[in-house]
């Protein structure tokens, strides 16, 4: 391939992104931690919609679009397939498999937030790691829950949530002291299949503490779809 539009949001797309060369285009929608080691070029934000992005390709010249976003990030790879599309380019997907229950998991799939907020009706100490959208039901939370959200910053809380910025990996001693700590009976997740998250999962088994799953949401077909790293390279390679 001549040149390469890497679309990142997950961890695995930074691995990609080093070992691009100084052609390609490694791109994220919000300003990150972005290393100093990489010899492609970065460009941070937005493109207006499938049809921007397929006037960028168009105008960068760019031969595959590589999409590598969050499996959350439904209305991005949505842009993505269609920009490809309309650009006449193929575009191809690193997608990480989603996490599978295991002997002792407690899992209970909820397709949205009123369907969350159902749900998490019975407890009282819920951890939330949905990212930032609770932080818009603040003044929402019953009186007889406080809540615990981690995110990738700190943001406001109020009397009964508290917000920690934390970003993984994070370990599983460290998972087990923050259940205990906050005496968490109900974890909120989505499946986003990272190993960097993965061992909140297993202090809830541990501990017998239900996992409000928040269903992936349906993603576009593309030309080349892939399940790691090792994948989209040795594909490239060819």
């Amino acid at each position: 391939m001549k040149r390469i539009l890497l679309l990142g949001g997950v961890t695995e797309a930074l691995g990609i992104a080093r070992t691009l060369g100084p052609q390609h285009i490694y791109s994220l929608a919000g300003v990150g931690r972005v290393p100093s080691d990489l010899r492609c070029q970065v460009r941070v934000g937005g493109y207006g919609g499938a049809e921007g992005l397929a006037q960028f390709i168009a105008d960068e010249g760019i031969d595959l679009l590589l999409d590598a976003t969050h499996p959350y990030a439904a209305q991005i790879s949505a842009n993505a397939a269609r920009a490809a599309q309309l650009a006449g380019i193929p575009c191809w997907a690193l997608r990480r498999p989603a996490w599978q229950p295991q002997a002792g998991d407690d899992w209970r799939e909820v397709s949205d937030w009123a369907e969350l907020i159902t749900a998490l009706q019975p407890f009282h100490r819920p951890l939330f790691t949905l990212g930032r959208e609770p932080l818009q039901h603040l003044d929402e939370i019953p009186a007889h829950q406080f809540w615990t959200l981690r995110a990738l910053d700190v943001y406001p809380g109020n009397a009964r949530c508290e917000v920690i910025g934390a970003r993984g990996p994070f370990l599983l001693e460290d998972e087990r002291a923050l259940f205990e700590r906050r005496q968490i009976d109900v974890l909120i997740s989505k499946n986003s299949g990272s190993t960097a998250t993965e061992p909140k999962l297993e202090v809830a088994r541990e501990r017998g503490v239900p996992v409000l799953v928040l269903k992936r949401p349906g993603l576009p077909g593309v030309d080349r779809e892939f399940e790691s790293v090792a994948e989209v390279l040795a594909a490239l390679s060819h």
